[in-house]
């Protein structure tokens, strides 16, 4: 997910113009003072050593922090051997140094705040906090690069080191990893707001505990991260940071924590609700889409009745159906629920319980003339330039969909989306490539993603699925996997004969190909003639590859598509041989404790359509690794293992 990363937390944009001149004004050295008379050395060696400190970062940027670190503490031995130099540092040489502690005091700037950031942030910008650490691996290389070794008097060791370092600061520039793709799935199904699973309360405390959300002190440290964010804000509510407060507010609903209004009420004490058996909210009393308690219940065309609020921003992002019940309204009244909000103040009467006060969230000024200005100026160069200005616009169009939310909205106000769409089928690849980026950017956006499809660029981000280079294919394939977030569009997609491609990407393409290709697959997959259409076009052979293949690390996700898969008749016969039962039990033997989770989902999913499946799986020893899960797996795990049990015992398979 591409969500804006906007303005981090402490106010810093890391990497881009703003954000490197804040850096280096804070940590020149002040022009009274000549650089020969700054310890320079000593300030690089207190910078290091103060990020090395951080420690605990959030799950997101983990690896990522750790590495950095690692590498900055790997610069302490060329600075031991600057300060052994008898002679003095010439001018030139104060100044590269001071250009290597900038470089470092942006490194531990980052560092920080994937240690105090808001962790749910930080989870829906993973991609753009990636871009942040690529600009920081390219400061640090040019930095380190421009210093003079020779006249440091470097030993041969240390400036190996120094040279190995550079290499792989320049890889890791170049390196485009995935993020957890459970976690991207579970984070697109709680925002998407056209699907009901948004309100299952499992994926919420699965999220949770992913995040380290789950206690009152955890819970308590993100109000603070979030409220920080508002703040630096200048008060303006963006949809994105809309999402993060009704996240935290779920999070903090399934942990029995109050629940305070984050943007008014800064000093609040935060404090635990009595934990009394009355004070459980009746599920009929919450929203659907929210999972709050309504105080203001009204009925649609449907019947479901929803928080008027939540039903509102619904309908206003052009949406036509109930979000429950997925069916088409025949008209968008909406009738206040009297009965309802009665019982609903009767029962907070009763258990003394406050409903919460709605607040006006101030909607940010989207008018931004001059951005306005200089995003249609573009779009008319789409429409009618010449190719060298059509290809300089549609990068300046990419770019500009990857900054933040307004943006996105104003180039698809701006009517940017059907030229973007003519461009996908432009006889020039890197155009096609752009132009498929810009669309999978502004895919982001719920209302874009229809709009998308109805200009008619599916059928066309397919052919460069099939044909486009590298990039252009692990991008369409992105872009697939977002569209299809809107039911209708995972149908377009497979009748489209969008699938066939996306499964020869999850054959033959990159890591990164592979894992873009998965994701797409999976969710297409929810919907049951693409199961079919995926089992035809051959993709149980490539998934079963990536079983074999560990070293790629996309077991849970191959397991997550059998799974599904495996709810489908076809789909059981095509994976229920043998060799697989063998190698699930495997997993289920010595897998990780996702790998144990999702192996057992898959065979209690086939054992419940066939029992000889699980007839095979004890042939291979499975039983006693299933009592030992449902004793010490994952929750999720456990509760699939015990289910199979009880299906052992049902079909008399186990005493």
């Amino acid at each position: 997910m591409h969500i804006d990363l906007g303005m981090l937390m402490d106010g810093e944009r890391l990497g881009g113009e703003e954000g490197g001149e804040a850096v280096e004004e804070e940590n020149a050295p002040d022009e009274s003072v000549s650089p020969e008379e700054v310890d320079v050395l000593q300030e690089i060696v207190a910078v290091i050593e103060s990020a090395a400190q951080l420690g605990d970062y959030r799950r997101t940027q983990r690896k990522e922090c750790y590495n950095l670190v690692r590498r900055l503490k790997l610069l302490l031995p060329l600075i031991e051997e600057i300060r052994d130099l008898d002679d003095a540092i010439s001018e030139t040489g104060i100044k590269s140094l001071w250009n290597l502690k900038k470089a470092i005091s942006l490194a531990k700037r980052l560092l920080k705040i994937c240690n105090e950031g808001s962790k749910i942030y930080l989870a829906l910008e993973t991609e753009v906090v990636k871009v942040k650490f690529h600009k920081v691996y390219e400061r640090l290389t040019q930095a380190l690069d421009a210093l003079p070794y020779d006249q440091f008097g470097i030993s041969d060791e240390v400036n190996e080191q120094m040279q190995l370092m550079i290499m792989q600061l320049r890889r890791a520039r170049r390196r485009t990893d995935t993020q957890d793709i459970e976690l991207a799935m579970d984070l697109m199904v709680v925002f998407s707001k056209n699907d009901d699973r948004n309100a299952d309360s499992a994926i919420v405390e699965r999220l949770a505990k992913k995040l380290d959300l789950h206690t009152p002190e955890d819970l308590k440290n993100e109000t603070l991260a979030v409220r920080k964010i508002v703040k630096e804000r200048g008060g303006l509510t963006t949809e994105s940071i809309q999402q993060i407060i009704d996240l935290l507010n779920k999070f903090k609903q399934i942990a029995g924590v109050e629940v305070t209004n984050i943007l008014e009420e800064p000093t609040m004490p935060y404090k635990m609700l009595e934990k009394l058996p009355s004070l459980v909210i009746p599920h009929e009393f919450l929203c659907p889409i929210t999972l709050e308690i309504m105080t203001d219940p009204v009925i649609v065309a449907s019947g479901q009745t929803y928080e008027r609020e939540s039903i509102q921003k619904w309908l206003d992002s052009n949406h036509r159906t109930c979000p429950k019940t997925r069916q088409t309204l025949a008209h968008l009244s909406l009738a206040p629920n009297y009965a309802l909000k009665n019982l609903i103040l009767q029962w907070c009467g009763k258990n003394n319980f406050q409903l919460p006060e709605k607040h006006v969230l101030v909607e940010p000024d989207n008018s931004f003339p001059e951005q306005r200005e200089e995003i249609q100026s573009l779009i008319e160069v789409l429409s009618f330039g010449q190719l060298e200005d059509q290809r300089k616009a549609v990068i300046k169009i990419r770019m500009l969909s990857k900054e933040n939310p307004e943006n996105r909205i104003l180039i698809a106000e701006s009517l940017g989306i059907p030229p973007l769409v003519h461009l996908l089928s432009y006889p020039d690849s890197k155009i096609q490539e752009h132009a498929v980026t810009a669309l999978l950017n502004l895919s982001i956006d719920e209302a874009n993603k229809k709009s998308i499809a109805k200009e008619g660029a599916i059928p066309a981000i397919i052919d460069i699925l099939r044909k486009g280079t590298t990039e252009a294919r692990e991008n369409s394939a992105a872009c697939l996997f977002s569209l299809s977030m809107v039911d209708e569009n995972k149908i377009t997609v497979g009748l489209s004969n969008g699938i066939p491609p996306l499964v020869e990407l999850l054959q033959d393409g990159t890591i990164r190909g592979k894992k873009d290709a998965a994701t797409a697959l999976f969710n297409l997959s929810l919907n049951q003639m693409n199961k079919v259409r995926a089992i035809e076009a051959g993709i149980v052979p490539p998934l079963l590859q990536l079983l074999k293949d560990r070293n790629l690390g996309m077991v849970d996700e191959a397991l997550s598509i059998l799974l599904l898969l495996a709810s489908h008749p076809s789909g059981r016969q095509e994976i229920g041989q043998l060799s697989f039962i063998e190698t699930l039990v495997e997993f289920i033997k010595d897998g990780t404790p996702k790998n144990k989770e999702c192996a057992t989902s898959v065979l209690l999913e086939l054992g419940s359509n066939n029992s000889n499946f699980l007839l095979s799986a004890l042939q291979f020893g499975v039983y006693e690794h299933l009592i030992e899960i449902a004793r010490s797996g994952t929750s999720r795990a456990q509760r699939k293992a015990n289910s199979v049990q009880q299906l052992m015992r049902k079909y008399e398979q186990i005493p």
